[in-house]
């Protein structure tokens, strides 16, 4: 398989020293000795890649630095910057971060423009772009730290660029439609020939008989069969508190098949979506679930649990849909869940669905991380009434075979599928969902 060329951008120890400066009698006014200090973060000419914003701390015997910044750049943006130099640009400002009546209370110091080897990291080479102190509002300028206060703002950056190679596939369709998924050469914007990799096939219905196919026999152990079994139960037969409503979504399954035609890995939703009391919502105390399975042999009876993904709609100004992913691990008598991703995603604009250990809290604070490596995998999700063609990235080092990469789509299917079976149900679903839900 052929990777496209991703970078990712790392602006990492981040500090600000400030000059001295009298304070004001009166006390009005931004005093950057008192106030918070924070800084904008963007790549010049590339609008894709909206500003982010760090808080600042100061320079001092105590000071801890800031969280990191990552920005990843995708093939088409990597194309396009390495054609000409790309300069990340750094704004620093004194004040709070948001904005009042529409004007913002922070006042600029000053701005750092760093420029950005994007090629030579494409290329599978590390770059360190910037590693030190420099002033701000002299762009390029290096100084030399020292204890005393400096003459103007100064802050400190390390800017890393560093590959990270991902393979990129796209459904034909929405999932519901049974597409054929491809592989994209050079990225989704283009730059090589679409091959087909899988195909998906979906179903809204009971799926007594499909239920067979997914019964897990002897590659499983004892413990692990007893429990999926349990799992695909309680979505054929529904669970017992749920039984009696008519106002559920449930039975619907995703499968995905290799070229020859034998399924390879399958989303299996397994706790049906019904809405709250008295609402028409699916609440995040009462979410539904899918179970991800991955084929383990030849044999169309060869499963094995990957994840249980839950989803829910949240509750706000803006409507999202929640996301909780567990990675399922066979671990004797009892099985083991490791928590790999929570986040929500706008019900209206849709947006990315991420497994990555620099975008999760858990992962961030130390807790043990099942993948080795970065960035694992990314999917697009598209909002509400949208017609949805997901695109799928996979790190490079996460796949050892083409079985890895079955799973990232089925997950991507079941993602994409979340975001109908969370609509509201005061609204109806489209056609391809419901045609055999009914008895």
């Amino acid at each position: 398989m052929d990777p496209c060329a991703f970078v990712l951008l790392t602006v990492d120890q981040l500090l600000l020293k400030l000059p001295a400066v009298p304070r004001p009698s009166s006390g009005a006014g931004v005093h950057p000795s008192t106030s918070p200090c924070f800084c904008t973060l963007s790549l010049q000419d590339h609008p894709a890649s909206p500003p982010r914003t760090a808080l600042l701390p100061l320079a001092g015997a105590a000071a801890q630095h800031a969280d990191p910044v990552v920005l990843s750049l995708d093939a088409e943006a990597v194309r396009r910057l390495s054609a000409r130099p790309a300069e990340l640009v750094v704004s620093v400002h004194a004040g709070p971060t948001g904005t009042s009546c529409g004007i913002s209370a922070a006042r600029a110091l000053g701005r750092v423009r760093v420029p950005v080897d994007v090629a030579r990291a494409a290329a599978g080479e590390t770059v360190i772009a910037r590693d030190g102190w420099v002033d701000v509002g002299k762009p390029g300028s290096a100084s030399s730290p020292s204890s005393a206060a400096p003459a103007r703002a100064q802050i400190h950056m390390v800017v890393r660029a560093e590959p990270d190679p991902r393979y990129v596939f796209q459904f034909g369709g929405e999932p519901e439609c049974g597409p054929v998924v491809y592989q994209v050469p050079g990225g989704a914007a283009g730059g090589g020939q679409r091959q087909p990799v899988f195909t998906c096939r979906f179903s809204a219905g009971r799926r007594a008989s499909r239920s067979r196919s997914l019964t897990p026999q002897s590659s499983m152990t004892r413990g692990a069969s007893r429990r999926l079994r349990s799992w695909l139960s309680s979505t054929l037969h529904g669970d017992g508190r749920r039984d009696g409503s008519r106002e559920q979504r449930k039975g619907w399954t995703v499968t995905i098949h290799d070229l020859s035609g034998s399924p390879v890995a399958a989303a299996s939703m397994v706790t049906p979506f019904v809405p709250s009391p008295g609402s028409g919502r699916v609440s995040r105390a009462n979410p539904g679930s899918w179970l991800i399975l991955q084929a383990t042999g030849a044999g169309p009876s060869s499963w094995k649990p990957w994840a249980r993904l839950e989803a829910w709609r949240e509750r706000g100004p803006v409507d999202a849909l929640g996301y909780r992913l567990e990675l399922v691990f066979d671990s004797g008598p009892h099985e083991c869940a490791v928590p790999i991703a929570e986040s929500s995603i706008s019900t209206k604009r849709g947006g990315q669905f991420v497994i990555d250990p620099a975008t999760f809290p858990e992962a961030a604070a130390g807790a043990a991380w099942p993948f080795a490596g970065g960035f694992v995998m990314g999917s697009t999700v598209e909002g509400e009434g949208r017609a949805s063609r997901p695109t799928v990235q996979v790190g490079v080092q996460h796949v050892t075979c083409m079985g890895d990469v079955a799973v990232f789509v089925a997950l991507s299917a079941a993602v994409d599928l979340c975001m109908d079976a969370c609509k509201l149900f005061s609204q109806r679903l489209r056609k391809e969902l419901c045609q055999d839900q009914d008895e």
